[in-house]
């Protein structure tokens, strides 16, 4: 079985919103919403993610971006925006989407999500890691309060 089936049929199996799979074997999955499970998975196992397979439920610029900087071979999303697609389409990655979108909305649907917002101004990807920690420690400490 192909890499991005076995992490497609896990993503939905197991209601996940993020599964890496490289060589048959599970790299990272997680439960998580927003950017944060695909930041902590090219922060922790950058190394393991050249050639994988990703199954996310929704992919923007950022995460595009991400799964270039990683080397990602395929990319199976339901939902994608049109930034993501402008950077996928100047990559390698084999990429499979069910909804295209102009942008990823925010959480309360009121307007764009965040992290798409950060990435549009940006064209380096470490940059966009380096800005994604900053945004991601500023939720943490909020939450702490």
């Amino acid at each position: 079985m192909k890499d991005i089936t076995i992490a497609s049929e896990l993503l939905e199996k197991d209601n996940l919103t993020l599964v890496i799979v490289k060589n048959g074997k599970t790299v990272f999955l997680s439960r998580s919403k927003g950017i944060e499970p695909l930041y902590t998975a090219v922060m922790e196992h950058k190394s393991e993610l050249e050639g994988s397979s990703v199954a996310d439920r929704v992919t923007g610029k950022a995460a595009a971006m991400i799964c270039k900087y990683a080397e990602v071979k395929e990319l199976k999303t339901r939902l994608i925006s049109d930034n993501a697609i402008k950077v996928l389409k100047e990559t390698n990655i084999i990429y499979e989407y069910e909804i295209r979108t102009p942008f990823i909305k925010n959480r309360d649907k009121t307007g764009m999500c965040p992290i798409e917002t950060l990435s549009l101004d940006t064209k380096n990807s470490i940059e966009l890691l380096n800005n994604i920690e900053i945004f991601l420690d500023k939720i943490k400490n909020k939450e702490e309060k």
